[in-house]
């Protein structure tokens, strides 16, 4: 039987891929902002509203209307065994849990309630407050509720370390370095706002607040990276306890016109929360009044963060309209839509007008570059991001403007492709903000406890640049693709898969990777092309689907495995299609699965958790080794120093970009374009 008889669920006729295509264009089209970009929302996970409401309460910005919709939001995360955790059907984590059970109690959620007496039992299950985090400890002792001796010495005169020592700002990543500055303060001058008895939570400490040891674990080995830092800040605190500090004033001055100088026209630090809010405490603490500027804009800038209906409210982390809008037009342009079409136009547009012309922190280990970059939010201009600046530029090379503005988009793209080239670390790789970022040691200083304290390259950032410049017309003799190409094979796993470092996770990475070789004309029959394949294929599910759970950074086993997505399902399907498999069964099954998982609106429901912050490993890369319990460093699958995130813009336009190749694929083939011919057909 010829594949054109088929007829069965797993064999999508073509007239069914190219409804799908037109439902989901037409939701772009009614989603669209009227300035041209596409916004969709970054949901984390309820520490974001937690420390929200905390920090409305250090601040004194009471709201109390505000107040019931964050804990209802709140509320509304908790699980059934009275735990939070950090990504959907994760398992209850014990800081995010204690996080959320002090802010409920702050805005007003009495102890002896269901919600926090089912909360109270988990928590004390993981051993109490003694058990959580740096972060969870740091921000109790900000209100009493954990005694600042057990939190880590960093004294605010590590500002003034210039570049070339070690342990200066600039050897941490971008979104560290901007969380460690305002930090200065906080964890030298220890800012504390007392709560009501009401509000205190003795009641999750395992043995009486007089009798819990305070202090930082020690390490088993003290001959040890970490053992030399334990005992490193101990002399800090035996320093912290000098009477005298001769560089203390001009340290603290220096802090502050650091932070002054890194705040964005919206309000925020670096656009992401943990900066943002340490910033704001930070200068409340020093005097800073309600209403200056610099107060005034930082805490009215939630506003543009928040989500609010007449019941909840939650604050995103971080907000992706750039990101969001590139992948877009990306995948509107490669399913059919004219590349001068008006929405195109508009979004192009937009994207040029935001593009970062000034000065960043980048430039201290690339002093010679010139900007050209986008970033990941609406402002962020002291940070802008390779990975966006690498698909904006695809984005832009495949519109087209009015004659008279085309000149403007070449001119965009070549500074924008100047600046990433500038950007390159030395192994070849592309990291996400900076370039050889890469110092372990410091992923073992006692504050690195949570999320990555580095920005090394990814194979699937680099992959992305890779993939940018082939559709450029860049050959594989140019050197910085020819040193990029050599990184991403040395990256390989022996599977043949890749480490996807932003999103989940080795699908992620093998969707960059084979789109990235096909575009600069790699033979997709060699070896280590088809072990790449050949790993997606045996990790394809019985639906048809690909999945791949967050667990998949602490347990090997889940590699690969997981519940169906429609945005894992595109970047497995985008791999096969690169590698030369849009007339295989299990690419078929794949569009299928798309299709027929595709709602009337022209979109696609997907709870899971898909897009990467943080692993949690500190270095921002694959641990070759994975500690053991018990072992600094150690993660169950309750991940509790990784931060993963739902994108709700990755439902929609990455199946969509996958149906637009797939389709293309099949009328490349020389098929005649027939509404009820099956696709992927021999013709």
């Amino acid at each position: 039987m010829t594949l054109t008889q088929q007829n069965t669920p797993e064999t999508p006729r073509r007239q069914a891929v190219e409804q799908a295509i037109r439902r989901s264009q037409a939701y772009f089209g009614r989603t669209q902002h009227p300035e041209g970009y596409w916004w969709g929302e970054l949901e984390s996970n309820a520490t974001m509203e937690a420390e929200h409401l905390m920090l409305c309460y250090f601040l004194g910005q009471g709201d109390r209307e505000r107040w019931r919709k964050v804990s209802n939001y709140i509320l509304s995360k908790q699980r059934e065994d009275g735990s939070w955790g950090q990504y959907y059907e994760a398992p209850g984590d014990l800081s995010t849990s204690v996080e959320c059970y002090f802010a409920l109690k702050l805005g007003g959620l009495a102890a002896d309630s269901e919600s926090l007496q089912k909360a109270r039992r988990f928590i004390m299950s993981r051993g109490g407050i003694p058990k959580t985090r740096v972060f969870t400890k740091i921000w109790l002792a900000l209100f009493g509720q954990w005694d600042w001796k057990g939190t880590p010495n960093m004294p605010p005169e590590m500002i003034l370390l210039p570049p070339w020592v070690p342990f200066n700002i600039y050897e941490f990543s971008s979104w560290a370095r901007a969380t460690i500055v305002p930090m200065l303060i906080i964890l030298s001058q220890h800012p504390t706002r007392w709560v009501p008895q009401w509000a205190e939570i003795d009641e999750l400490y395992p043995e009486p607040r007089s009798e819990t040891d305070y202090a930082l674990p020690r390490p088993k080995r003290l001959w040890s990276w970490p053992g030399m830092f334990f005992q490193l800040d101990r002399l800090m605190g035996l320093y912290q306890r000098l009477p005298v500090h001769p560089f203390r004033g001009l340290a603290e001055r220096k802090i502050v016109k650091w932070v002054l100088d890194h705040q964005e026209a919206d309000g925020s630090w670096g656009g992401i929360q943990p900066p943002w809010v340490y910033s704001l405490i930070a200068l409340h603490h020093l005097g800073f009044r309600p209403d200056h500027p610099a107060m005034e804009k930082g805490f009215s800038g939630f506003e543009g963060f928040a989500i609010e209906d007449e019941d909840t409210c939650r604050v995103q982390a971080c907000i992706s309209p750039v990101w969001d809008t590139c992948l877009i037009q990306i995948a509107l342009l490669e399913s059919g839509m004219a590349p001068d079409d008006p929405s195109v136009q508009r979004s192009t547009r937009w994207l040029l007008d935001k593009q970062i012309m000034t000065t960043g922190d980048w430039q201290v280990r690339a002093k010679k570059s010139e900007p050209g970059g986008w970033a990941f939010e609406f402002h962020n201009d002291k940070y802008p991001d390779i990975d966006d600046a690498s698909e904006v530029i695809m984005a832009l090379d495949q519109a087209r403007l009015d004659p008279q503005e085309e000149p403007r988009l070449r001119e965009g793209i070549q500074r924008g492709v100047d600046w990433v080239l500038a950007l390159q670390s030395k192994n070849g790789g592309w990291a996400a903000f900076d370039k050889d970022n890469n110092r372990g040691y410091l992923t073992k200083i006692p504050f690195s406890d949570f999320g990555e304290t580095l920005d090394p390259p990814s194979v699937d950032v680099t992959a992305h640049i890779v993939e940018m410049l082939g559709k450029l017309g860049y050959k594989r003799n140019f050197p910085p693709l020819r040193r990029a190409y050599d990184y991403i094979l040395s990256e390989q796993e022996e599977n043949g898969s890749w480490f996807g470092r932003w999103g989940v996770n080795y699908i992620y990475g093998v969707g960059a990777v084979l789109p990235a070789l096909a575009a600069i004309g790699e033979d997709m029959a060699q070896p280590y092309v088809r072990r790449a394949v050949d790993w997606l294929l045996g990790h394809q599910n019985d639906d048809g689907g690909w999945g791949e759970s967050c667990g998949s950074y602490v347990d090997p086993t889940l590699h690969g495995v997981g519940p169906s997505t429609a945005s894992q399902t595109a970047w497995a399907l985008l791999a096969l299609l690169a590698a030369g498999e849009h007339r295989s069964a299990a690419a078929r099954r794949g569009v299928a699965y798309l299709v027929n998982t595709q709602t009337e609106e022209g979109c696609w429901d997907e709870p899971y958790f898909t897009g990467t912050g943080f692993p949690g490993y500190g270095l921002g890369e694959r641990r070759r080794d994975a500690p053991r319990p018990g072992e600094r460093g150690f993660q169950g699958l309750d991940m509790p120093a990784g931060f993963m995130i739902n994108y709700h813009t990755y439902r929609n336009c990455w199946p969509l970009l996958a149906l637009g190749r797939y389709v293309n694929l099949s009328l490349a083939g020389g098929q005649r374009h027939d509404p009820t011919q099956v696709l992927g057909t021999a013709g």
